[in-house]
């Protein structure tokens, strides 16, 4: 099996993994996006959605994600 192979059947793993984590946690009442740090701001018209929080936690399990799989590769 070549390389490049064995990375997109992980990441297909993965976001499977993470698909079926958020249709769960959904269920439960767990929001993503909903975090304390995620900013949301409404006045009038104008709507303003900053999801600090949410965005920093996904970019710390996508990057071990990535090193759990550079390592086992």
């Amino acid at each position: 099996m070549p390389v490049g192979s064995k990375y997109l059947i992980s990441a297909g793993v993965v976001l499977i993994l993470l698909g079926v984590l958020f249709w769960v946690a959904q269920g439960r009442g767990w929001v993503i996006g909903r975090l304390p740090g995620d900013f949301y701001f409404e006045k009038g018209n104008f709507r303003l959605y900053a999801p600090l929080t949410t965005l920093l936690l996904l970019s710390l399990l996508f990057n071990l994600v990535l090193w759990l799989v550079k390592k086992w590769f």
